[in-house]
């Protein structure tokens, strides 16, 4: 495993497992929210595409997202594995809200200096109301993309709960490799 997409719905663990990935393979970490937005007002970084089109043409990285539509069949072609984490909407939603609710209350500072604050909390594109409203097309989305024979002989690890999640990634330690402290 040298080029990984871990993919789902917002609040899935995406990037959590991806941070894990980087400490048991010591694989490159690149957070895709991180690159794509910029600046205040969560601006949208112009060059987005082609920093995650460069990114997936090295050959180690994992990334935290199947990536911008400009720049996503390439990395379904590059990438020798993608962790899917289909979790129930249930759980999604409970990891979502939770981390939201953290992230405005704490007033953590986010990608390109950003906050969620209470007043996104009513907007479309807020990520509790985009896991929700996107949860069954996002999940249609990526069965398309992981049983398109365009991609084989892509790896996908498709895992339907946080447990299995924990599982596998401890999984993945080489053998000899301590595990992090």
């Amino acid at each position: 495993m040298h080029r990984v997409l871990v993919v789902g719905i917002s609040g899935a663990g995406k990037s959590t497992l991806a941070r894990g990935l980087e400490r048991q393979l010591g694989l490159p970490y690149n957070e895709m929210d991180a690159l794509h937005f910029s600046g205040p007002r969560w601006a949208v970084n112009p060059s987005y595409a082609a920093d995650v089109a460069s990114i997936g043409a090295g050959e180690r990285w994992v990334l935290d997202s199947h990536g911008p539509e400009a720049a996503r069949e390439f990395l379904w072609r590059r990438a020798d594995t993608v962790v899917w984490l289909d979790h129930p909407r249930r759980v999604v939603m409970r990891r979502v809200l939770l981390r939201s609710l953290r992230r405005s209350l704490v007033r953590e500072r986010l990608f390109g200096g950003n906050r969620e604050r209470w007043r996104e909390w009513l907007r479309s594109d807020h990520p509790a109301w985009w896991a929700w409203s996107r949860y069954a097309s996002r999940r249609a989305e990526i069965g398309r993309l992981a049983g398109d024979t365009r991609f084989a002989p892509l790896r996908v690890v498709r895992l339907r709960s946080p447990r299995a999640a924990d599982a596998w990634l401890r999984a993945q330690r080489p053998a000899g490799r301590q595990p992090p402290t």
